[in-house]
């Protein structure tokens, strides 16, 4: 890759004179920051810019190791073979017109990928913006060239965007605001041979890269994906667009219909400790944050100290932390004591504190530094919340200062700035150079201190590993039927086979008769069930063939008489003992197009889809990563004990997830399944019902 980087020589095939076109910036761009030789390749020109032009590829002197293509997109094939022959092992081609367009655009971009299997020529793109390195001043790219009149402005912080036009846009606008500066943006388009995995473990390897952010429309290798995100020390923050596609076949199960391409792609970003944004300036804003803080104290929670000027700007933020689940610190007696020498003596000391009363006595400089040496030193506070106002109201002073006690302290600082708007962006300015990240909106100050958390919880839960596949080899007779039989299995073959896999399930039997259901009723101890077992029908509850409650052996010969008028002879009835947990939930396996074999855990039931309280693991993966998934569920309170019920061994249900990710791998055949519901008894999750769905 290091030619697409750190070329020698650089051709630019399409380059132009006229201002207004694309091949005008290339060449403007390239001559403005590069050092190495450069090359404008155009027939009807001698010269661009004061650089020799050149009418051909061959005729372009060594070295040369990357040509930049900005033509039509018919002449491009022809033109990335000729780079070929003339041995220029990489190329660029931000042309657009390819597969975005339609077919006779995708026969173009399909030729274009035989000409790499033929020759061997790296192709990036096309229909991309190409490299943009703001710490080397490399601009590959028809960007504006009006991006020099703002930088470009280095930072720490790489972008991987599939688009060409928002990579741009981020950069322009990020840099003449002074938001952030950028270490490299690469806009890989159409992905023709170059993707985001190899850039991935690139920039992961790339000193001037402490964060990554990724902007992408597919992942077309979700494991190989996963496994670099799982193995990367560099936070990275991923936008996926397109997740309201449904991405889930139509299928018999709850799996699949709860699957839905978001829910997936959402799950296994969490899984493998990549931070997902919902917005394009919110990815950047957390990159920058994780760029900034990528190590938190691995015994660190988020007790955060909010240190304001306004009571209101207190209370709400103290809001947003809980809501995204963090929490407000509990201040150490010494830091109250340290506060009440600024304080009013009518003022009591808490948290959210409001320092504004103070400020009127003390002044700003010694109200806001005597806080921020307090709450930095304080044991029971892992971050500080700083609300700032520059303009005015005798809250300007030198942050400096109170910064050493901090940097000292270890504590990471996020500051919410309001002011006007030359003072604020002066401040914001000053402050972001002494490692401070500033946010004009409260509520993503808050999500950045999240993000930063989350990202410290999964590297001290889970942490860089690559779980290997195991793989099963059960010996009960009901495998066999699993690898021969098609179509949906039935509850009872269902549940054989997943006992024979380690999962535990309810105690039951098939009966043939009257005298077998009352019989083995009562081995089995009332209250029972007995469900009707109708041969490709997996929603039972919606034919009414389900009977719960069954209480003596009236009722259990009411139930047998009622589903023997309605099952054929080729259909089971069922009959299992009751259990009397009250939480439920579901466990369930289907294969995703990019991510392979994925484990479904979610609150079950017969509201499963209703509810839609879920996270999905994708395989293989172990026991930690189970727990911390199992965590991410929204009801996970009801786990924890459920009106007077024991909590749920959450190590036994880490177990099962692990285990119907082993069966997904060991039997490709099976492609999807369902556990619904997994009761919960005496904390211990069992399987009552279930589906195998064969190919």
């Amino acid at each position: 890759m290091k030619y697409f980087f750190e070329p020698a020589g650089i051709a630019l095939i399409g380059a132009s004179g006229t201002p207004s076109k694309g091949g005008h910036s290339i060449l403007y761009n390239v001559k403005k920051g590069f050092r190495g030789h450069i090359y404008p390749v155009n027939p009807r020109y001698s010269e661009l810019l004061g650089i020799p032009c050149y009418p051909s590829i061959f005729d372009v002197p060594d070295p040369v190791d990357l040509a930049i293509i900005f033509i039509p997109a018919s002449l491009v094939p022809q033109m990335v073979r000729d780079c070929a022959s003339r041995g220029i092992p990489g190329v660029i081609v931000e042309s657009g017109g390819f597969a975005e367009t339609g077919e006779s655009g995708k026969a173009l971009q399909d030729e274009l990928k035989q000409i790499r299997m033929e020759t061997g020529i790296r192709i990036w793109g096309p229909n991309c913006m190409g490299v943009v390195d703001a710490v080397r001043k490399y601009i590959f790219s028809f960007l504006t060239p009006s991006v020099w009149d703002y930088g470009p402005l280095p930072g720490n912080v790489s972008m991987i965007v599939q688009s060409g036009m928002l990579a741009g846009g981020f950069l322009i606008d990020a840099m003449s605001h002074g938001v952030m500066g950028i270490s490299k943006a690469l806009s890989i388009g159409n992905k023709v041979d170059v993707e985001e995995c190899e850039l991935l473990e690139y920039l992961i390897d790339d000193p001037d890269t402490k964060a990554i952010a990724l902007y992408l429309e597919s992942i077309p290798n979700g494991s190989r994906f996963m496994n670099i995100c799982k193995m990367s020390p560099k936070p990275i923050v991923v936008l996926k667009g397109g997740k309201s596609q449904d991405g889930a076949r139509a299928a018999m199960s709850h799996t699949a219909s709860m699957a839905g391409n978001g829910a997936i792609i959402s799950s296994a970003l969490t899984q493998s400790g990549a931070i997902e944004a919902h917005d394009f300036k919110q990815m950047m804003d957390i990159s920058r944050a994780l760029a900034t803080f990528p190590d938190i104290h691995s015994g660190a929670t988020g007790r955060t100290a909010i240190l304001t000027f306004s009571g209101g700007a207190g209370i709400v933020s103290a809001d947003f932390l809980n809501e995204q689940g963090l929490t407000v610190a509990h201040l150490s007696e010494t830091t109250q004591q340290k506060l009440r020498t600024v304080f009013p003596e009518w003022m009591p000391v808490s948290n959210p504190i409001d320092l504004w009363p103070a400020v009127e006595q003390h002044g700003g400089q010694k109200t806001y530094q005597t806080a921020m040496t307090a709450v930095s030193q304080d044991p029971n506070i892992d971050v500080i919340l700083l609300h700032l106002y520059s303009g005015g109201f005798a809250l300007n002073f030198d942050m400096e200062p109170m910064m050493e006690e901090v940097r000292k302290a270890g504590k990471p600082v996020f500051a919410w700035l309001l002011g006007d708007r030359d003072n604020a962006g002066k401040t914001q300015n000053m402050l972001q150079d002494m490692g401070i990240p500033v946010y004009r909106e409260l509520y993503r100050a808050v999500e950045c201190i999240q993000a930063v958390f989350e990202r410290s919880r999964w590297v001290k839960h889970v942490g860089n590993q690559k779980t290997e596949w195991h793989r099963l080899q059960l010996t009960h007779p009901v495998v066999n039927v699993v690898k021969n039989a098609k179509g949906v299995l039935d509850e009872h073959l269902s549940k054989q086979f997943l006992q024979s896999a380690g999962i535990p399930v309810v105690a039951e039997a098939v009966v043939n008769s009257l005298e077998d259901a009352v019989k083995i009723a009562g081995e089995l101890t009332f209250p029972v069930v007995m469900k009707g077992l109708i041969q490709g029908m997996v929603h039972k509850s919606e034919h009414q063939l389900v009977h719960l409650h069954l209480n003596s052996e009236a009722d259990v010969t009411t139930a047998f008489d009622a589903l023997s008028s309605v099952i054929g002879n080729q259909d089971k009835i069922l009959l299992q003992k009751q259990l009397g947990g009250r939480a439920e939930l579901i466990v369930g396996m289907t294969r995703d197009v990019q991510f392979g074999p994925c484990v479904m855990c979610g609150m079950g039931g017969v509201l499963a889809e209703a509810i839609q309280d879920k996270v999905f693991l994708v395989a293989p993966f172990g026991i930690k990563e189970a727990l911390y998934m199992i965590d991410r569920l929204k009801s996970r309170c009801i786990l924890n004990g459920f009106r007077g019920e024991a909590p749920l061994d959450r190590h036994l249900l880490a177990d099962i997830l692990v285990r119907v990710g082993q069966i997904a791998g060991s039997y490709p055949g099976i492609q999807e399944m369902d556990i619904n519901p997994l009761i919960i008894e005496n904390g211990r999750p069992v399987a009552v019902d279930a589906s195998i769905l064969l190919d």
